[in-house]
């Protein structure tokens, strides 16, 4: 019989206590599998991932790592049967950072970096505006189009949007690879992110500003928290912070011309 799962999730059975009464229950859980990613035949980094759509993960990391600019510097991507690994072939040679120069991130599954997050982005100066309810309305599609989670409600999304619709979405076990995924996405595509806003499921890390500044996104928004130097990044980046997305109620914390209001007076709380 043709498995039906789908490549992200896993397939067990666990003992659901519920009422006074036990059952056993045939359900799914997110998949999470160390991948090895090589750079012209050199192993690059190690990432914690869910183990589907590999390629467009390497693409996105390497993009936001600043190793490539577009998908012309790219010469071929493998998956390897096994699915734990990536081969990236550039067309042009690079010098690949060492385990010295990793930032250790506070994304799920061991998120890192090489790039030096206190270092500065240009503030972004995109105009683009939203209404409250276009976040609410785009927030609620990211969910229902999130597929993996409708299965096993353990893994992140995101999504990057023009207001009106989405335009791509992502998931992974780790919030800060939805994002790279986006990116890998947009490349194969030859999709310009500038000027559209991420949506993420998870809490806002200053990792997670920092690639939304490097991708020219002038809005992020989350359905939790900001973090205090993603807030003080957003600020310095010219990012519109915006957090606790849910019950038609939102947060703020940065940058808030952006977000249209109606002409009522806002008075200060306490």
């Amino acid at each position: 019989m043709e498995n039906l799962t789908p490549a992200g999730v896993f397939s067990t059975a666990y003992d659901e206590y519920h009422a006074g009464a036990w059952r056993l229950v045939a359900g799914a859980v997110t998949d999470e599998q160390l991948v090895r990613v090589h750079v012209n035949g050199d192993e690059f980094v190690r990432l914690m991932c869910t183990p589907r759509e590999l390629d467009e993960l390497a693409l996105g990391f390497l993009r936001a790592e600043g190793l490539i600019a577009n998908l012309a510097d790219v010469r071929r991507v493998v998956v390897c049967p096994s699915g734990a690994c990536v081969e990236v072939w550039l067309r042009h040679d690079v010098s690949l950072p060492g385990a010295a120069s990793r930032v250790i991130t506070s994304g799920c599954g061991g998120g890192l970096t090489f790039d030096d997050l206190s270092g500065r982005h240009t503030p972004l100066s995109a105009s683009a505006e939203v209404t409250p309810e276009q976040l609410f309305a785009r927030m609620h599609d990211l969910y229902q189009a999130a597929q993996l989670y409708g299965m096993t409600q353990g893994i992140h999304a995101s999504a990057l949007t023009d207001g009106a619709h989405l335009v791509l979405v992502a998931e992974d076990v780790g919030r800060h690879n939805t994002i790279d995924r986006l990116w890998g996405k947009a490349l194969k595509q030859g999709l310009n992110t500038e000027g559209l806003i991420l949506l993420a499921t998870g809490r806002i890390s200053s990792e997670m500003l920092s690639k939304a500044a490097k991708m020219g996104a002038p809005i992020v928004v989350s359905r939790t928290s900001p973090t205090s130097l993603s807030v003080r990044l957003g600020r310095a980046w010219n990012i519109t912070v915006v957090g606790y997305v849910r019950h038609h109620t939102l947060r703020v914390y940065t940058a808030p011309e952006r977000i249209r209001k109606p002409l009522t007076h806002l008075s200060p709380v306490g």
